[in-house]
């Protein structure tokens, strides 16, 4: 399962009237990050809008030697062909790169059609309707570090956004390249217990617990759609 979580920065808010300026690529394999990236900042050929550059910090007079849309447009569809695009506020960001794709008149067609997207801001507000959902609420919500993030960046908001979007949708995260428990041969190091340890003390819940436990599941089972495993197997 090749998965790519996706952010762009530009130059104001209407896809028509504006151009990005940096898209950033994070590659997830079998929902794991690889060491796969995509990023470049690009020359928009217009003036990035005040409110647009103290959002993410990025100058004019910074891009005036990066290259075009055009430039590296080849090598981001061929980055991107066939993965699952994982972006927050997927409207906002697809709206732009088709706007781009158009504008170069080389036939290319609208991004869903070379790409499943899937956007993490509706999923987000189908877990947690009623709350916040922008990725600061959903970092500080699932404990994943943003300390960072004094600015937008397309690169560093893929990254926490890979980080969220796996805690959302599996609980069980693991975004090392390699895992320190893993040796050379890719074979996973196997801790064996002595059978000649002492007996396990088993202590059993209280009428409380249970309940407590109970009404956990229930949560669990709310938030991800009737997917408890947990109650799947009791049931």
């Amino acid at each position: 399962m090749r998965q790519i979580v996706l952010d762009t920065e530009t130059t104001g808010l209407e896809p028509k009237n504006h151009r990005i300026i940096e898209i950033g690529c994070i590659e997830i394999s079998n929902r794991r990050l690889t060491e796969k990236r995509f990023h470049y900042y690009l020359q928009p050929d217009r003036k990035i809008d005040a409110e647009a550059s103290t959002v993410h910090g990025i100058t004019d007079q910074f891009l005036q030697d990066k290259p075009r849309f055009a430039d590296i447009v080849n090598e981001f569809m061929a980055f991107i062909k066939d993965a699952e695009l994982i972006i927050h506020n997927a409207e906002f960001d697809v709206g732009f790169i088709n706007h781009e794709l158009n504008l170069l008149n080389q036939n290319f067609k609208p991004l869903d059609q070379y790409c499943k997207i899937t956007d993490s801001l509706a999923l987000a507000r189908k877990r947690h309707p009623g709350q916040k959902n922008n990725l600061d609420a959903l970092c500080k919500r699932y404990n994943v570090d943003n300390s960072n993030r004094q600015l937008h960046g397309a690169v560093l908001d893929a990254e926490i956004l890979a980080e969220v979007y796996l805690a959302m949708t599996g609980g069980q995260v693991s975004l090392l390249v390699q895992q320190n428990n893993v040796q050379s041969n890719g074979d996973s190091v196997i801790k064996r217990i002595s059978g000649n340890r002492a007996a396990l003390t088993v202590i059993a819940p209280t009428d409380e617990e249970l309940e407590a436990h109970e009404q956990r599941l229930a949560a669990i089972d709310k938030a991800s759609g009737g997917k408890c495993l947990w109650l799947m197997v009791n049931g």
